[in-house]
């Protein structure tokens, strides 16, 4: 029976690298694969998907208000699914994909994040949580040598910010995956800074 694999991990953990060789593994068995990505996700152009380490390919899109039964049935037949940056699939997307395992017996691989820079659940990633078959860290590290699990904003200045959307896309110069003591310690750190630097102005 197929499944529905849910494959997590923070910024920085090669998901999407992943999720490509996953994409040429299949494909170099004969298989038809159908890669999507949703439209938010437009760092790299409107259909292109690519990793750091330079793997890309281009995905069909999928936006907010689309059903993607409706989509595979008029793409016809295909051997597996596989989703990049799935957290930002809503959860009646989550919802349709899970569908297409039970009712087409289609394997269906989500890679994506876990959670937000507040450390809190993308709405696709808690659907994929209580639906998926099979859930799979793939780890990354802190700095500190720890397992990071924080997807940290940083702004233009290199801080760590703790407001704003839960929607910001960017890479490297936006983001740092950290654990989650040294992020708590950072903001810390960081806001005794603004404090004392505020003291001595006045």
């Amino acid at each position: 029976m197929a499944k529905l694999y849910f494959k997590y991990g923070a910024m920085g953990s090669s998901k999407t690298a992943q999720a490509l060789i996953t994409k040429f593994n299949y494909e170099e068995r004969g298989m038809d694969v159908w890669l999507l990505k949703p439209s938010v996700d437009c760092r790299d152009g409107e259909t292109l998907l690519r990793s750091r380490i330079g793997l890309e390919a281009t995905a069909d899109v999928v936006r907010p208000e689309d059903d993607i039964r409706v989509l595979y049935a008029a793409r016809g037949h295909h051997d597996v699914v596989i989703v990049d940056e799935c957290q930002f699939l809503t959860p009646e997307q989550i919802e349709q994909l899970r569908q297409l395992v039970d009712e087409e017996n289609l394997p269906v691989l989500c890679f994506g994040l876990r959670t937000d820079f507040l450390t809190h659940l993308f709405p696709g990633s808690r659907r994929l949580f209580e639906l998926a078959d099979s859930i799979t860290e793939i780890k990354t590290i802190c700095e500190c040598g720890s397992k990071a699990t924080v997807n940290a904003r940083i702004d233009g200045e290199g801080h760590v910010v703790t407001e704003g959307a839960q929607v910001f896309l960017g890479g490297n110069d936006s983001y740092i995956a950290m654990c989650h003591a040294c992020w708590r310690r950072r903001i810390a750190r960081e806001r005794a800074e603004r404090t004392q630097k505020e003291k001595q102005k006045q």
